[in-house]
């Protein structure tokens, strides 16, 4: 995309924003029972974000992850965000919110969620650094609203826990730590961030793994598990050489940076839903990952890709009628049967035959490598020890399962070539 192509296209979703905003301000100012002075009008010039500051508390989106929200102060201790999308409707609807707030000893303050677009979905996260825990919430009878209490102190409130670019940086570096582990950047966004991965195993393993997370910047509590089920297949790679000799991990926890850093619902900085552009990879975020994978085409086959996400329940997206004899046997070898069996973490599995042009990860990894691509989904609400719990027992579980499903009756998951339709694309000017 040219320089002014971009800022044309950055510039109308940021009109759009102001408007949408201007508007939801207007809403909370006449609407749900607040006696509230009329908002401030809202300029082309004003921030995405602005501060909140009243004598005795402080609101404010300083810090990486931190919703583009709207503040109205209503009082001293009371005032509304304004929660609204980064593009235009519709958007699937995981309306994030996250901000820091200090607030002096007295009345605890009252918080007023408004969504634009969407209902509440997220319980608030309250965080000092030390402790954390989920605040009482009460939301309207259509869910557009949600009111909470802070207690006095500073801390920060997210609708899940915060998971940035940091914590990311620290999970690599201990999966690269060991023997087999070797940090890739595979490219940059269009923030210029860097797109960051880890392969486990030997370079030279004949049969790959994929494994990737955060698409969806809310999507938290797929990273929770994604994170435990690596450390679990990190420490298998480690004590059993044999298996790095035939397994090698492609492991790219966090392909939105961008998104997640600014506090997006579900896009990348280019307002496109990643999830939605494989086969296109119009993205450098998804193109990033399909290069690699061109460069190494004739060394190494994907046997398998996991794409973590998060959803109302826990819940795997298998392939349907499409799967073969092995992809079957791998399934029925790795999961069918635990549903009921990981304790705190019950999960369903549903099937569904790939969507032609959809452009999700399970549907054009499948289409082009015919192996199993799965949608490993994790409730909002799962219980977090449950869940890595759960995300260890998989893990641990995986490896036998592929070598199985490979050996069952002479079956090789040996995968066809990516198919001509989706092109390998030349690396993007914004790659390192």
């Amino acid at each position: 995309m040219s320089s002014c192509a971009r800022s044309s296209e950055e510039g109308s979703k940021r009109r759009w924003r102001l408007r949408t905003i201007g508007a939801a301000l207007a809403l909370v100012a006449v609407g749900g029972g607040l006696s509230a002075a009329p908002p401030p009008a809202v300029q082309d010039s004003a921030p995405a974000a602005a501060a909140c500051r009243t004598k005795s508390v402080a609101i404010t989106f300083d810090f990486e992850g931190a919703s583009p929200a709207r503040c109205v102060i209503h009082g001293e201790r009371e005032f509304t965000l304004v929660i609204t999308p980064e593009h235009g409707l519709p958007i699937n609807p995981s309306p994030w919110y996250a901000f820091r707030y200090r607030a002096e000893p007295g009345e605890e303050p009252v918080i007023h969620l408004s969504y634009l677009g969407a209902r509440h979905r997220y319980a608030p996260k309250w965080s000092d650094g030390k402790q954390s825990r989920e605040l009482a919430v009460q939301t309207s009878e259509d869910g557009t609203r949600a009111t909470f209490r802070l207690p006095a102190g500073w801390a920060i409130v997210s609708a899940q826990e915060i998971v940035d670019a940091g914590a990311y940086r620290r999970m690599i570096a201990r999966w690269s730590r060991g023997r087999h582990g070797t940090r890739l950047i595979l490219g940059r966004t269009l923030d210029r961030r860097p797109i960051e991965a880890v392969l486990l195993g030997r370079a030279d393993a004949p049969r790959l793994v994929l494994l990737i997370g955060r698409q969806h910047p809310p999507e938290v509590t797929g990273a929770v598990a994604m994170e435990a089920f690596v450390d679990r297949i990190a420490g298998l790679l480690a004590a059993d050489h044999k298996l790095a000799d035939r397994y090698q991990f492609l492991v790219v926890p966090l392909l939105n940076p961008d998104g997640v850093a600014l506090g997006h619902w579900r896009a990348n900085r280019g307002g496109k839903d990643l999830n939605r552009d494989w086969g296109a990879f119009t993205q450098p975020e998804t193109a990033a990952v399909r290069q690699w994978l061109d460069r190494r085409a004739s060394a190494v086959h994907p046997v398998l890709m996991i794409d973590f996400h998060s959803t109302q329940r826990n819940l795997f997206y298998v392939q349907g009628e499409e799967a073969g004899a092995a992809g079957e046997r791998f399934l029925a070898s790795w999961l069918a049967g635990k549903e009921q069996a990981l304790t705190g973490y019950p999960f369903t599995i549903e099937r569904r035959d790939a969507n032609p042009g959809g452009g999700t990860a399970k549907n054009w990894f499948y289409a082009a490598y015919g192996v199993p691509a799965y949608t490993y989904e994790v409730a909002d609400t799962a219980d977090r020890e449950a869940t890595r719990a759960a995300a260890r027992t998989l893990a641990a579980d995986l490896l036998g399962a592929l070598d199985g499903a490979e050996n069952s009756l002479g079956v090789q998951m040996t995968p066809r070539a990516a198919r001509s339709t989706s092109p390998s694309l030349p690396i993007p000017s914004n790659s390192p």
